[in-house]
């Protein structure tokens, strides 16, 4: 098989539960894909991971100390750029999916070369949607989301998070989810890959930004995937420190 026809996947752990990565890899190897797929670890200790029992074609790099998300992505991107993959898929360790997702996904990406990043309609467990597809935000929207009384929230986020469009219908969206973000190589080469001075979280509000530049950003409902989702910034003051952080290096990076 030549690389060009090879899937690079590339998945960032710290600390989470070994069923959970057990899952995700479960939904990779049934697809029936030629896949490479790179486990980067920022968790503390290689102990978390000690007994995962990986394929030829899963690589497992250990860095030692967390590096965020975006940077740790990183790393898995430049091999990927080596290997020759003509697409990347940016995929969390809370999300699995059926066999047809993976194989249904790259045929559409073969033909419409026009689409550079392309995102699935996204459910949770239970099967209700996450509205994942969001217009670019300002200050106001973030601050209204995070902080705001319901009914404030819940009128502003109709039209943040798209509600007006049909999620059923495969849609241009200026900003995609990171959970499961399906590029096309030749983009994800030219916008070069995330800005890792966003430790963690609105890097996939900058990468789509950065993508949609240069090719389209899709929703995609013609397939579908599940994500736990845990909203970790809203559990903890830690999480909730690197949100604000990166929340202003996103609008002095790009302005109001």
């Amino acid at each position: 098989m030549e690389n060009g026809n090879i899937l690079a996947i590339s998945i960032v752990l710290f600390c989470n539960p070994i069923e959970q990565i057990q899952k995700v890899i479960e939904s990779i190897r049934a697809s029936d894909v030629p896949y490479c797929l790179y486990l980067i670890d920022n968790s503390p200790s290689k102990d978390f991971f000690a007994y995962l029992v990986l394929k030829h074609e899963e690589k497992y790099t250990f860095l030692n100390k967390n590096v965020g998300f975006g940077a740790a992505h990183n790393v898995a991107i430049a091999e990927s750029v080596k290997l020759g993959a003509k697409y990347h898929l940016v995929l969390n360790p809370d999300v699995y999916f059926d066999e047809k997702v993976l194989k249904t996904i790259i045929q559409y990406m073969d033909d419409h070369t026009d689409v550079g990043l392309l995102t699935p309609k996204v459910l949770y467990p239970d099967g209700s949607i996450q509205y994942l597809c969001k217009r670019l935000p300002s200050p106001y929207d973030l601050f209204i989301r995070r902080f705001g009384p319901k009914t404030l929230k819940e009128k502003n986020n109709y039209l943040f998070e798209m509600r007006d469009r049909n999620y059923d219908e495969i849609m241009e969206v200026p900003s995609l989810s990171g959970c499961f973000m399906f590029f096309r190589n030749t983009v994800l080469q030219k916008i070069q890959g995330f800005d890792d001075r966003f430790f963690m979280y609105m890097e996939d509000v900058d990468i789509s930004r950065r993508s949609g530049v240069v090719a389209k950003n899709l929703h995609f409902p013609k397939v579908t995937i599940y994500h736990e989702h845990g909203k970790g910034s809203y559990k903890s003051l830690k999480l909730l420190w690197y949100h604000i952080s990166s929340v202003f290096k996103y609008f002095f990076k790009w302005g109001i």
